[in-house]
């Protein structure tokens, strides 16, 4: 598909600076009074000071906030920056008699205690999810890579589909569920696979392909704009980037600066010196086995290698990632976030919730909310 015949939501809008990034996050809007969902969020931001106002926007649940940071040349600007915004978010909430956390799930809520968002585009889910838009809101990080060329950038999200049940796995950060262990390290995971549009997208034969089949979804009404494709990874061509979204809201910031370097990092390793091996990226089977394995076990699966034709351990897989991945992570400035994937390894988001919880019996579940609220803005 020739440049001159795309639509215009294709147009691929290159920055001129490859390889950049970018994170969105989001979190919850806690009462701390029993730590419940505030659904109150819409409201409480119109007292907020305009500077950090400006910065948050609405999700489809009411209790949700979401922000991103600027694109930045290495993950540490990154780190930094959400660090700078999770504090002034706490300050600013705070003054106001609530609190944020970040997890991939709120570890109590139901159904019954969640609220849709009153804004057109989330009434429109609404009316086409029915009660799926109602379901226990989740909540994710995104990062966004930049690449200039539209066709690089699909070749690059092909092979990058190799590396998204590790990234899901470090990312874990959900075990509770409904007020009880899920058994799960991701729920977050399970949860919004109730939506459809959802997990590791097929590859695709160049941008053309890519535009097309997005085009026909939309021309036979299954809905209005590409923003409604909710892949673990997707282009987007309005940023020039690869969004990576498999990933869980994590605790601190210095998780989201290490699980950025080393997505970023993987992003200009695909994209200049393809290493996830064909027998993985061509077999969906396989990609969706370990996407299962990742958000069930987070750091303690074991993903399938059709190299070797075994088992892998993922602590083992990120340490091998991040030894490949360190040249470009020099090249970038970013080596000091990337080297604490290591640290997310020994200490793991959703074993830091269960140790939070206690042990016992009942985990005490309000302990785990004020835990992740007292690490929210924390230094990264």
């Amino acid at each position: 598909m020739e440049a001159r015949n795309l639509p215009d939501w294709a147009r691929w809008q290159s920055t001129g600076e490859p390889f950049t990034v970018g994170v969105e996050e989001e979190v919850m809007l806690l009462d701390p009074d029993g730590w419940g969902l505030d659904q109150g969020f819409a409201e409480l931001r119109e007292r907020l000071d305009p500077q950090l106002a400006e910065r948050l926007s609405t999700e489809t649940h009411a209790a949700t906030i979401e922000y991103e940071s600027v694109p930045h040349a290495g993950a540490a600007g990154v780190a930094g920056e959400l660090a700078r915004l999770r504090a002034a978010l706490e300050a600013a909430v705070g003054a106001h008699g609530r609190a944020v956390a970040g997890s991939g799930t709120h570890p109590t809520v139901t159904w019954r205690d969640t609220e849709v968002t009153s804004e057109r585009r989330y009434r429109y889910l609404h009316e086409e999810m029915r009660e799926l838009a109602r379901r226990e809101p989740t909540f994710a990080m995104h990062v966004h890579v930049a690449i200039d060329d539209p066709e690089l950038a699909i070749r690059t999200a092909n092979r990058m589909r190799a590396h998204l049940p590790l990234l899901l796995g470090l990312s874990a950060n959900s075990p509770f569920w409904q007020g009880r262990d899920s058994g799960l390290a991701s729920a977050r995971t399970s949860i919004f696979q109730t939506f459809p549009r959802v997990g590791i997208p097929r590859a695709f034969d160049g941008y053309g392909d890519y535009v097309a089949s997005l085009e026909t979804l939309i021309a036979c009404g299954a809905f209005p704009e590409p923003t409604f494709v909710w892949w673990d990874l997707r282009p987007q061509p309005s940023l020039g980037t690869i969004e990576v979204r498999s990933m869980d809201t994590q605790a601190e910031a210095w998780r989201a600066g290490a699980l950025a370097a080393l997505t970023q990092s993987l992003v200009r390793l695909e994209a200049l010196e393809p290493q996830a091996p064909d027998r993985l990226v061509d077999a969906p089977e396989l990609l969706e086995e370990n996407r299962f394995r990742a958000g069930r076990d987070g750091v303690r699966a074991c993903l399938l290698d059709p190299v070797r034709r075994c088992e892998a351990p993922l602590a083992a897989l990120a340490e091998h990632a991040v030894e490949t991945c360190r040249p470009h992570a020099r090249e970038l400035g970013c080596e000091a976030p990337l080297d604490r994937v290591a640290a997310i390894v020994d200490s793991p988001a959703d074993e830091l919730q269960r140790r939070l919880a206690g042990a016992g019996e009942e985990e005490d579940l309000e302990a785990v909310l004020a835990g992740l609220s007292e690490r929210f803005g924390s230094p990264a």
